[in-house]
């Protein structure tokens, strides 16, 4: 039988450090991005406390290995921001030869974990997202317009570092779905937007169709969601960001070249 949780003063830290959702957007977030850092924060509390079973060596020792090679923090020290590099060790990084991820385990653990259907609802939104390539198409008030391609999905959506973008431009991010769609409709962009340079639209387009044929699955969608999510090997993508990094300001981080395309990465 679990035991019951003690009472928390308001504005006292969760076990872990962990800031509440009144902590963080008191911090100045938006009250949706608040609750996905919430939430990540849990699972990255939850990846700690789990990294040492036995179960879990090949994922720590991925992580390990990654963390040491990309040295995530954010430029000038890496190109691979914490957010960016986090995201990709608890939501995207197989364990082993398995299909599960970290947060996958956190959610089927929930009898045990027992997160309320809001944290299991924003746990579940997490597990399932996945970074993509998005065309700047505008604004919608303070928020932000973008139509990803391949899939041409539109999405207005709250970028949390304030960078404004340029009609036409290209954003490599990871966009979270809203979380009570009555009351706020817009995306969470959670990473620090990557701005895709000097390659077009169209030299994108034609790289991800080309990448996409390696993947089974019955339609673009889905070879897309693999490609982006998984990569063709666990640190493709992470390679990419690390040899592509061109320039950074406080709000955006630039890239150029073609992941496939050797000569055009200026750190390959």
């Amino acid at each position: 039988m679990p035991t019951e949780e003690p009472k928390r003063r308001p504005g006292e830290l969760l076990p872990g450090g962990v800031k509440d959702i009144e902590m963080l957007i008191k911090d100045g977030l938006d009250p949706i991005h608040a609750a996905y850092v919430f939430m990540q924060n849990l699972t990255s509390h939850f990846g700690g406390l789990v990294s040492g079973l036995p179960e879990m060596e090949d994922w720590a020792e991925a992580v390990g290995r990654a963390e040491e090679g990309y040295m995530p923090a954010g430029p000038p020290m890496s190109p691979l921001t914490s957010s960016y590099f986090w995201m990709w060790a608890l939501y995207d990084l197989r364990i082993g030869n398995s299909t599960d991820t970290l947060a996958h385990c956190q959610i089927a653990a929930n009898d045990v974990i027992l997160m309320n259907q809001h944290q299991l609802d924003a746990a579940k939104k997490l597990e399932a997202s996945r970074m993509g390539i998005y065309e700047y198409i505008g604004t919608d008030g303070l928020h932000s317009r973008l139509r990803e391609l391949v899939t041409n999905d539109h999405f207005v959506c709250h970028c949390p570092t304030g960078y404004v973008g340029t009609k036409g431009e290209l954003w490599y991010v990871r966009l979270l779905p809203p979380l009570e769609p009555k009351h706020a409709i817009y995306w969470i962009a959670m990473t620090t937007p990557y701005i895709l340079i000097d390659a077009s639209k169209e030299d994108w387009g034609v790289f991800l169709k080309r990448t996409m044929l390696q993947f089974d699955g019955p339609n673009d969608r889905t070879r897309l969601h693999h490609l982006m999510k998984y990569g063709p090997e666990p640190n493709y993508w992470n390679e990419f960001v690390f040899k592509a990094y061109h320039q950074h300001q406080h709000d955006a981080v630039f890239l150029t070249g073609i992941p496939d395309m050797k000569s055009t990465l200026p750190h390959a």
